[in-house]
């Protein structure tokens, strides 16, 4: 665990400090009942094929059950806990920060849109195929010396099975290909949000006029562009009140606010409770 980080962050070395560290990829077989009750995030991408399950899975505060045939994705940043029931078998994959990023650019959407929809139910023939390639890098990883580029090799094949089945679930896809301009909007948001808290700033930077961006979201999103930007704000603010033992005037500043009192109205206009509120109910 980082004790600098704001939340309780977990390395992927915690979970098995050997070889396979060494080259940022681990995985492991997840069977039976299992019960992650104090929220936390990794500093890496986790990969969840779940053959058999059930229970439930909080990815960022939305619970999602868990079944049969279906693929849970985890970035780097999200927080996240689980219940799963007796009958779990999965295979799980963890990916380090280096290694992500080769793997990513095999992810053929954006990682914003697979935050928003982390978990896919897979056709049978999809997930059979992911099976294949989830126990042939467990086979690879037992071969000493390992061959690192057959399991980067198959890590690509996984991405791209994954971003081909992802095409037909994800709701938001036909919106952001008819209108590449939300998705970078969307992409700047989550880096900027912290500093930039203005419909204006966004919009400049995307060279178009404040209200056309608006215009954009309200047609093709059903919310306004502000409510974006808030969304976030909040979704972070949640995380820290959740996963962190910050006191709520940091994380105030942490999120860009100029006083404690600014930054409760605005909170509580969001949730309908207090930040102090909402931490006392978790």
């Amino acid at each position: 665990m980082k004790p600098e980080d704001n939340f309780p962050v977990l390395g992927i070395q915690e979970f098995q400090p050997d070889l396979q560290q060494q080259h940022g990829l681990q995985f492991h077989m997840i069977e039976g009942k299992q019960l992650i009750e104090k929220p936390h995030k990794h500093d890496f991408f986790m990969l969840l094929l779940f053959e058999k399950g059930s229970g439930t899975h909080t990815i960022d505060f939305k619970q999602y059950d868990v079944g049969d045939n279906q693929l849970h994705l985890l970035f780097p940043g999200q927080v996240h806990s689980w219940v799963l029931g007796e009958d779990t078998i999965a295979c799980q994959l963890m990916i380090d920060r280096p290694v992500f990023d080769k793997f990513t650019s095999s992810l053929e959407l954006t990682f914003v849109l697979y935050q928003l929809q982390p978990v896919l139910q897979l056709s049978t023939s999809t997930f059979t195929k992911l099976q294949y390639e989830f126990k042939a890098i467990q086979a690879e990883l037992g071969i000493m010396p390992v061959h690192w580029d057959i399991v980067n090799l198959r890590n690509r094949l996984i991405a791209q099975l994954v971003s081909r089945e992802a095409e037909n679930r994800h709701d938001y896809l036909e919106v952001f290909r008819t209108v590449p301009m939300l998705m970078r909007f969307y992409q700047m948001v989550d880096v900027n949000y912290k500093a930039q808290k203005t419909v204006a700033f966004y919009a400049d930077q995307l060279h178009i006029s404040a209200n056309y961006l608006n215009i954009l979201c309200k047609r093709h999103l059903q919310v306004p562009a502000l409510f974006l930007i808030h969304s976030r704000i909040v979704l972070e603010a949640k995380r820290l009140l959740h996963a962190s033992e910050l006191p709520v005037k940091e994380i105030t500043f942490d999120l860009g606010f100029s006083d404690l009192a600014h930054f409760s109205n605005f909170f509580k206009s969001k949730t309908g409770v207090s930040p102090r509120s909402f931490r006392e109910q978790l």
